[in-house]
């Protein structure tokens, strides 16, 4: 965590809303999100399929633009940013996790892991993604290409990748989405111990109730509204 950032919400959302346009008309898909979060929180993000959940999380990662309201990010009006800049703020501050790996299949799991770090100019970005590597407990998988790995070893790299440029908050949507049971279960287990081992905000969206009882606070979405929000 950056020095400036403490003792200020991590994340900070005002009145946001979201207006799709469709050939049936404008789609309301968030209706007046306000939260604030603090740094080095873990947060469950649960609600109905087409709650928003997903549509929040591209808002959070900058993905998604706002059509109304006010998205702060470490600091960061993230309105206020040109696409270039979006990016490179992406890039440094913020992780992500999808429930598909997302990884690029002519490369290795070393090359994929490298890839944020050599865009931010790190000269050290093959040691550092080596490192990261080594931490998921794929010290001796550097050199194979997805399809040499499992599914949950290919979700272990892509937490990797997120976690590698040590951003100030990771989203994970759903990441045990295609994994089976106990190998989502010690996914689950990695993406908490990285986070108090880094002190990385977490949020994560997820269908399952006892996931969510493991962070340290919960958000319901209903209908692109928060319903309620403890503690």
């Amino acid at each position: 965590m950056r020095s400036k950032d403490i003792g200020k919400p991590l994340i900070l959302l005002e009145d946001v809303r979201l207006t799709l346009t469709s050939a049936a008309g404008p789609v309301n898909v968030l209706r007046g999100i306000s939260v604030a979060i603090e740094p080095g929180t873990t947060v469950g993000l649960v609600g109905p399929s087409g709650s928003g959940k997903s549509t929040l999380m591209m808002v959070l990662g900058g993905l998604e633009r706002v059509t109304g309201g006010k998205v702060t990010i470490a600091g960061t009006d993230l309105g206020t940013l040109s696409e270039d800049a979006l990016a490179r703020f992406r890039r440094d501050r913020i992780g992500i996790v999808f429930q598909s790996f997302h990884l690029v299949p002519t490369m290795t799991a070393l090359e994929n892991v490298a890839v944020p770090l050599e865009l931010a100019g790190r000269a050290d970005a093959f040691a550092a993604a080596a490192a990261g590597l080594e931490a998921v407990g794929l010290k001796d998988r550097l050199l194979h290409y997805p399809s040499q790995l499992s599914g949950g070893e290919q979700q272990r790299v892509a937490i990797a990748r997120a976690f590698a440029p040590q951003p100030s908050l990771l989203l994970a949507d759903e990441p045990t989405g295609n994994l089976d049971g106990e190998t989502g279960q010690q996914v689950i287990d990695l993406l908490f111990k990285l986070h108090a081992e880094r002190g990385t905000s977490l949020l994560l969206i997820t269908h399952d109730p006892a996931l969510a009882e493991r962070c340290d606070r919960i958000i319901h979405l209903r209908d692109g509204q928060i319903v309620e929000a403890a503690p």
